[in-house]
């Protein structure tokens, strides 16, 4: 789709280099997932984009799926994360944010489910704020033991909870980064990603950064006409760049909805190309949930100027 052909080959060419005494560290081209509980049923993938397989880079994108308990108290996760452009180890970075965050979210699923169950918004939000800080947190601890600075060993984390009694309708998304959180509902599809404006509260660790100095009468007033940024002072470090926001939603879903968290690589096609959108309103409207080949392909579908790994989970209403 697009104004012309895609730029690069549509299967995979080059494989990404192996370390002989480091072979876990490997990230398969493709990952593929399913499930069906409570009133959904649930697709996931996560492929490499057209421009990393050409150039024989791992996927930066990682997937997880996982189940916390069972029957109808069960809790089911989906968290998909991101590493930093151009920087060495993107995916393991990624890797780790998911498993950290599912380690936070499993051991803390029972509360989470009957917060859930019991729409208790305010304590969702919060819970979740603190265990994305310090899932995010570990993440930047770890670059200092790497001896990175950490934007070189940083994600996106987006993550979805699902809970397994099919009389709770109420799916969960947070995060923090970009990406996007789609609804298709009656033929029409809805962005609902959560807006800055809407995120409150204190920043993420690694993703906010404190206030600017306040401005006195004694500031340098030449300084600030220009534009020019006030040098820090000597006793205290400069603000870090800002960052994004934690991002949190909780909502109902109606019978035959479709619910789609995807990474960037596939957010911003479906903004930018109506083209894309319409055709997966016609695979997805009608006919009930995909196959998982089905879905794979449908994630697949290629875009001219959209070369990046996509990753992306979609929950179908009963």
């Amino acid at each position: 789709m697009g104004d012309g052909p895609p730029t690069y080959e549509a299967e995979p060419t080059v494989l990404p280099a192996a370390d002989p005494d480091d072979l876990g560290d490997l990230v398969a081209d493709t990952v593929l997932d399913g499930a069906r509980y409570g009133a959904g049923t649930l697709r996931a993938a996560s492929v490499r984009g057209d421009s990393a397989r050409y150039r024989g880079e791992p996927r930066r994108d990682a997937l997880l799926t996982a189940r916390f308990g069972s029957g109808e108290d069960a809790l089911v996760l989906v968290a998909m994360a991101t590493g930093a452009r151009a920087t060495p180890g993107a995916h393991r970075a990624a890797a780790e944010a998911c498993d950290w965050i599912g380690r936070a979210v499993g051991r803390s699923h029972a509360r989470l489910a009957e917060d859930i169950r019991a729409a208790r918004r305010g304590d969702l939000k919060s819970g979740l704020h603190r265990l994305t800080d310090r899932s995010l947190g570990k993440l930047r601890a770890h670059a200092v033991d790497l001896g990175l600075e950490p934007d070189e060993y940083a994600a996106s984390l987006r993550c979805l909870l699902l809970p397994a009694d099919p009389a709770c309708r109420t799916r969960v998304f947070f995060g923090v980064g970009a990406g996007g959180l789609f609804r298709l509902r009656d033929g029409e599809w809805q962005d609902i990603e959560p807006r800055v404006a809407d995120a409150t509260g204190e920043a993420v660790v690694g993703f906010g950064s404190p206030p600017p100095p306040r401005q006195t009468e004694e500031s340098d007033r030449l300084t600030m006409e220009l534009g020019i940024t006030t040098p820090p002072s000597p006793y205290e470090p400069a603000p870090e760049p800002p960052r994004d926001p934690f991002r949190f939603r909780a909502s109902v879903a109606r019978p035959g909805d479709t619910l789609v968290l995807c990474s960037e690589g596939l957010a911003e096609p479906l903004r930018g190309e109506p083209e894309l959108a319409e055709h997966l309103t016609r695979r997805w409207e009608k006919g009930g949930p995909p196959g998982l080949a089905a879905f794979l392909a449908d994630i697949q579908v290629r875009v001219k100027g959209y070369a990046d790994d996509r990753t992306a989970a979609a929950v179908w209403e009963a």
